[in-house]
């Protein structure tokens, strides 16, 4: 079935915001270099020029989440990439470190405000499944587009008008998509009332701010030193709280019940670690190029070209997959070539051609690219229409989060083994287990789920309460499915 005018409006208006967020994320790695020398900064300063909007980012997206369900998808889409548009515009005209990482927290808020509503948009604006998996791999490919396009044309700008263009270029993007957005008929329907659970924001965004900062300190405090032990262990105590005020409140800004989906958990494991590993991996090989190659920016961009090049194309191959076979299969294909890239990278040294670095690197992409959209489809298809933003705002969190632990982790591994060569070894091996793990997690999880799926749907006899007809309705994780799952239950409700 053809998509409608309207359909092909939000289509395009969700799809600018994602634009400006890869990018934003992808043309900042190439510069690194270039601002550490024009702010004066050293690793941990970049870290946290990176990090200063996947933090903010990764903290408030549930928030906005629920503000996009309360106030309206397209109302809150417009302030967040109006903020984010600003935000950019300050980054361009810092003069200092701390200014551009400033403005990098706006960034950060305009980016939780506006990507879960662009999900929202898209999920309201298409009721067929296939249909809305199909366009979900569109909003993906143009992600991939632009983290294909990022490094080339942030290579382009630096050299030709200098690290800030990177920040401005963002300028006239963000003002087409409110263009577009203004033309997206607003959509209330399924709006809650739903209050904002500051005590639960406020314990995430301590947890992951100690967090984050022991792993960008700890190489320079040291590992043993108080700070960072202290550290952790708030981080440690504020994630613990964080859970505790969640189970308990009776609007958590992330509902925990969520996760006994077997789907949904591990659509947002896959998520996080793939973020975790292609964003950090992205962020050292840039210094790599640049410092251990002596590249140029430019040269640096396109470098990343056998990455990113491929990822729009493997968007759609895996939106095919999807409505083939549904997306069990691109994830765990994906994974594959993830491990397959990252083991392959291990053999390279600096002297290496090129073109034998790119075959790795190519691997990396494709994988990369049937991930994204099969994971986005198949947790967004676990939800109500009503739940969507929330939904949108966990999976984007747990994206944004593993981009920042990636960052993190693996810029700590970067400053602990030199030369920086020997740093890349660490992060790929890292890279290649934490994909292993993310392989064995959904082929427990999201594949068995899949299996279950195609079961019959159970009918309630009429005299079932509203805790069982729940219940039947929750799709069980493998843990209790060895005790016989909801579904079994209702089951045996019915033969009773």
């Amino acid at each position: 079935m053809a998509q409608t005018a309207a359909q092909r409006r939000v289509v395009a208006a969700t799809s600018i915001s994602y634009i400006v967020v890869v990018l934003d994320t992808s043309i900042v790695n190439v510069a690194l270099e270039s601002i550490a020398d024009g702010l004066q900064t050293d690793l941990s300063g970049l870290q946290w020029v990176v990090n200063a909007y996947t933090l903010t980012f990764a903290s408030l997206l549930l928030s906005g989440g629920t503000l996009g369900d309360r106030w309206g998808a397209r109302r809150l889409y417009m302030a967040g990439l109006a903020l984010f548009t600003a935000a950019s515009a300050m980054g361009g005209f810092a003069g200092s470190l701390a200014m551009l990482t400033a403005a990098r927290i706006l960034q950060g808020v305009g980016a939780a405000m506006l990507v879960p509503c662009s999900l929202t948009l898209l999920n309201h604006a298409f009721h067929d499944p296939k249909e809305r998996a199909a366009a979900i791999a569109v909003w993906a490919g143009c992600g991939g587009a632009a983290l294909a396009a990022g490094p080339l044309a942030g290579g382009l700008l630096i050299g030709a008008f200098g690290w800030r263009s990177i920040f401005l270029a963002n300028v006239p993007i963000g003002l087409l998509g409110l263009w577009l957005t203004r033309r997206v008929a607003p959509d209330d329907r399924g709006r809650e009332t739903r209050s904002l659970d500051v005590a639960g924001q406020t314990a995430a965004i301590v947890a992951l701010g100690f967090f984050i900062a022991a792993l960008i300190e700890g190489p320079t405090f040291g590992w043993s030193s108080p700070l960072i032990l202290a550290a952790f262990g708030i981080g440690a105590l504020s994630g613990a709280i964080f859970l505790a005020l969640e189970a308990r409140s009776r609007e958590p800004m992330l509902p925990l019940g969520f996760f006994r989906n077997g789907t949904f958990s591990g659509a947002s494991f896959v998520a996080a670690t793939t973020t975790l590993t292609t964003f950090g991996l992205i962020f050292v090989l840039s210094l790599y190029f640049q410092q251990a190659r002596g590249y140029s920016p430019f040269l640096t961009g396109l470098a990343f070209l056998p990455l990113t090049a491929v990822v729009t194309g493997s968007n759609m191959v895996s939106g095919r997959m999807m409505k083939a076979a549904g997306a069990s299969r691109p994830v765990t294909i994906g994974l594959g070539f993830c491990i397959a890239g990252y083991l392959g990278f291990l053999p390279t040294n600096d002297s290496t051609p090129f073109w034998v670095m790119a075959l790795p690197m190519i691997a990396i992409g494709i994988g990369g690219g049937l991930i994204t959209p099969a994971v986005t489809a198949a947790l967004m298809e676990t939800v109500e229409k009503q739940r969507a933003g929330i939904a949108a705002g966990v999976l984007n969190t747990a994206r944004q989060t593993g981009s920042a632990l990636g960052v993190a982790i693996f810029g700590a591994l970067l400053a602990s083994f030199q030369p920086i060569s020997m740093g890349l070894d660490a992060v790929l091996m890292t890279a290649a287990a934490v994909s292993l793990l993310a392989a064995a997690v959904w082929w427990r999880n999201a594949a068995w789920v899949e299996r279950e799926l195609s079961r019959p749907a159970v009918v309630m006899p009429p005299g079932a309460d509203d805790e069982e007809i729940q219940n039947a309705r929750q799709i069980p994780g493998p843990a209790e499915s060895r005790r016989g799952g909801p579904r079994r239950q209702a089951r045996r409700h019915e033969e009773k």
